[in-house]
């Protein structure tokens, strides 16, 4: 474990249970996030094969001649 999260953790095990609570919903927060960003990095992934057969095709490339 790094050494930052020892003083992380021994600050949270200092605190009051009231403030626990704040803690953990905090995480919580966080790791949430965290999950809806990888969720939406790994769609975008899938998704690209298909969009790519949608948008390289013979009838858009006049419009890729535009940009």
């Amino acid at each position: 474990m790094i050494a930052n999260a020892k003083i992380l953790i021994e600050k949270i095990q200092a605190l009051s249970p009231e403030r626990l609570a704040e803690v953990d919903d905090v995480v919580e927060f966080l790791r949430q996030r965290e999950q809806q960003r990888l969720s939406t990095n790994s769609a975008a992934k899938i998704s690209e094969p298909v969009f790519t057969k949608i948008w390289d095709n013979s009838d858009d490339q006049a419009y890729d001649a535009i940009y």
